[in-house]
């Protein structure tokens, strides 16, 4: 009969050989990334173009062998043949370029997280491997083939429950934990579901649908890197402390060619961190504000109410309404954005203008002088204030900016909304941006266009910089006498401009609003606006989406509560829905809890089943409206001493926004007068949120305040059914208002308050 300690001592010598050819494997590439950056961005360009393609495949696999240090193997396959095969991060082969590790993605690892004892795939044994840093420290084996144990005389654990309830029970860290190693059946399916269409993953809280969607994404772009990689898959996010909480999970999987962000942050040179309204929100959010940019765009289109006159040069030039209205409809004929058609416009009527001014002269024109008497009227004031009166080259800013603070603008472009909602959206000149905003400014920048007359000065500037940077190098050389032909003006000149950087795909697509992604993975996607979709479908033509959320949890009022109401009429019948049914995160009693209060409040909530119970994981704390501040403070630094083990564990305190202020100051003032209740415990590790901050997010611990307060808040019980599902161990729920029902006297009867 095996002892499991021999067992271990056996896989421990395989994880040996392991990270032993990824240390072998990380030396070998810092060398030749070494070699690389040595020989510096010299030689042609041709050369260059070389030299910067194979830095970035060093630097990138650099990146991934130092990322998949944690847990690099987790599992082995038995089979039936008596081969074995172990599963990891990424795939390893050795010096003869033998497999020695699968990687967790590839098709011969499917079995892993799919064969059962009904369908084995010729796997006799699957074992889970527990590991600490490069150590084993433990097995748990599941037995499909039932006759092995007989055969073999294993006395090893027969369950595989083991590895997934020791991930599930373990402290939160502040960063999402990838499920690489006990990723369950029914999300190993979508994780793997085919690329094309828009998937949409529906699942209650705590059903892994963040995780399934990085999966999944770690997926596609390895089982279709040469469709993926060239543009690449863009990420989005609720919020930014969701995408630093998720940041390690890809790299950790073996992709770091991701471009995250929020819809917040989606336009380059934009900040959008002002908030506003869910009433106004929600007006800008509606699907018909696509419309409403447009008209806006083509009532800068405009004939002028009469004929301007203008002297030039001794001529009287009219800018006849008539000629105005002609190389419009001609500009417009093209259908080029705005800014681009602008230049056919102005091309146009110079031309009129200029036969207006031949017309009246003495002498015949030579040919090649019709340009100059372009040029002259190009350059009269008069006449460039009248052509950018009928046709005015716009930036997206300055068109939203005027529907906001000029209401007869807003007014001829929005008559279908009413005039209270048009006060509503009136702001003054210079108020910061809100995410809501975003979609409108990037409609205009599509409907705009670059404007050309920009592209061409900032070209001129950039030829100016490269001139003068040449100069300077000649200059240097000169000086230093290093003019002995080993290195030349030009070469010197493109080190001082290069910097020795060069960006990734995920780079160059973060810094262009056009670029175009193979694949979007929409987290939380059930928040997103009508609009909000535009401004994505826009970067996503292929329409290959991984859509993950939850309708019973859509907080913003411009959100969706059906899926089929809001992406039919954007995708028709190119998506499909796949459910997730299993709670993993939050206890049963707090999700039963939850459940039933959603339901009181008709919200459209999932069926599902709860994979675990935790002693005492709900608790009610009636206090004082005075007290209740306090109260919270000192119960949040309890428990933060009570779910920290080994510096892993997190407490968060989620309030409505009337109260979050107020317990921020606490906590500070607390904290400076007495720190944590243990020196060792990290406050970092406690955060105040609101439940829209904590929408994606999940605790050892939350500390509830004042449900009531948030129920009848912005978000309702969509926001409260969020902040009730964060924890994966305890709930604490602090009130002095009677409790919502759901909550009320029903749960207090079967449980008893812990104070």
């Amino acid at each position: 009969m095996t002892d499991q300690s021999d067992e271990i001592q056996l896989e421990q010598q395989t994880l040996d050989v392991l990270y032993a050819r990824l240390d072998e494997l990380r030396r070998i590439t810092r060398g030749r990334l070494t070699e690389v950056r040595r020989v510096g961005p010299s030689g042609s360009p041709q050369n260059r173009s070389e030299r910067d393609a194979f830095a970035t495949l060093y630097e990138d696999r650099s990146a991934l062998l130092e990322a998949v240090e944690d847990r690099l193997c987790f599992g082995r396959l038995d089979f039936d043949d008596e081969t074995t095969r172990y599963i990891g991060r990424i795939g390893l082969t050795d010096e003869e370029h033998t497999s020695i590790l699968t990687d967790w993605r590839a098709p011969a690892a499917q079995s892993f997280y799919r064969a059962t004892a009904a369908h084995r795939d010729e796997v006799s044994r699957r074992r889970h491997l527990v590991t600490r840093g490069r150590n084993v420290t433990g097995l748990e084996d599941e037995i499909l083939d039932l006759s092995m144990p007989a055969r073999h005389g294993s006395a090893l654990n027969l369950s595989g429950e083991g590895a997934l309830l020791a991930a599930l029970a373990s402290g939160r860290t502040g960063h999402m934990g990838d499920i690489v190693a006990t990723i369950q059946s029914e999300q190993d399916t979508i994780i793997r579901s085919e690329l094309q269409g828009a998937l949409v993953v529906q699942g209650g809280p705590g059903t892994g649908k963040t995780a399934v969607a990085l999966h999944r994404a770690a997926y596609l772009l390895y089982a279709h890197r040469r469709l993926l990689e060239r543009s690449g898959v863009l990420l989005i996010g609720p919020s930014q402390s969701f995408l630093r909480y998720i940041d390690q999970v890809l790299p950790s999987l073996g992709e770091t060619g991701v471009v995250s962000t929020t819809i917040s942050d989606l336009l380059p040179g934009i900040s959008a961190r002002a908030v506003e309204s869910p009433e106004v929100a929600e007006i800008k959010g509606r699907a018909v504000f696509g419309a409403i940019v447009r008209r806006a765009v083509r009532a800068r289109e405009r004939v002028p109410a009469e004929d301007r006159h203008v002297r030039v040069d001794g001529h009287d030039i009219v800018v006849r309404r008539s000629d105005v209205r002609e190389a419009i409809v001609k500009a417009r004929r093209h259908h080029k954005p705005h800014n681009l058609a602008r230049v056919t416009f102005v091309r146009e009527m110079l031309s009129r203008l200029a036969d207006q001014y031949i017309a009246q002269m003495r002498f015949p024109l030579a040919d090649d002088e019709r340009g100059e008497v372009i040029e002259e009227l190009r350059t009269t004031r008069e006449i460039r204030i009248a052509l950018n009166l009928a046709w005015m080259p716009l930036t997206p800013q300055r068109l939203v900016e005027d529907l906001y603070i000029k209401p007869h603008r807003l007014d001829e472009a929005a008559p279908e909304l009413s005039p209270r909602e048009r006060r509503l959206l009136q702001r003054a000149v210079g108020t910061p941006w809100t995410e809501s905003d975003v979609p409108l400014l990037d409609e205009a920048a599509e409907l705009l266009g670059e404007d050309d007359q920009a592209a061409k000065v900032q070209a001129r500037i950039d030829s100016d910089e490269r001139a003068q940077t040449l100069d300077y190098a000649r200059q240097v050389l000169e000086g230093s006498g290093a003019g002995n032909g080993l290195v030349d003006a030009q070469t010197l000149a493109e080190r001082f401009t290069s910097g020795g950087s060069y960006l990734t795909t995920a780079e160059r697509a973060a810094q262009d609003r056009s670029w175009t992604f193979a694949h979007l993975v929409v987290d939380e996607a059930q928040e997103l606006s009508a609009m909000a979709w535009r401004t994505l479908l826009r970067r996503c033509p292929t329409r290959s989406m991984t859509i993950v959320g939850d309708v019973a949890q859509t907080s913003s009022p411009a959100g969706a509560r059906s899926w089929s109401a809001m992406l039919t009429p954007l995708l028709r019948d190119s998506w499909r829905e796949e459910e997730l049914t299993v709670n993993y995160r939050t206890p049963e009693s707090v999700a039963t809890a939850a459940r039933r209060l959603a339901l009181a409040a008709g919200l459209p909530v999932s069926p599902l089943t709860s994979a675990r119970e935790y002693p005492g994981a709900l608790n009610l704390h009636p206090t004082t409206a005075e007290a209740i501040t306090h109260d919270t403070v000192a119960l949040a630094l309890r428990t933060l001493g009570e779910v920290v083990v080994d510096g892993a564990g997190a407490v968060a305190v989620i309030a409505s926004t009337a109260q979050h202020g107020e317990l921020l100051t606490e906590l500070a003032a607390v904290a400076d007068r007495q720190g944590a209740p243990d020196p060792t415990l990290p406050l970092d590790a406690l955060s105040v949120l609101t439940a829209s901050q904590a929408k994606g997010l999940e605790f050892d611990a939350v500390v509830l305040v004042e449900p009531q307060q948030i129920l009848t808040g912005p978000g309702g019980a969509s926001d409260l059914y969020v902040a009730m599902t964060r924890p994966t161990k305890f709930l604490h729920v602090v009130h002095a208002l009677a409790l919502p029902l759901g909550l009320g006297d029903e749960t207090q009867d079967a449980l008893s308050p812990s104070e």
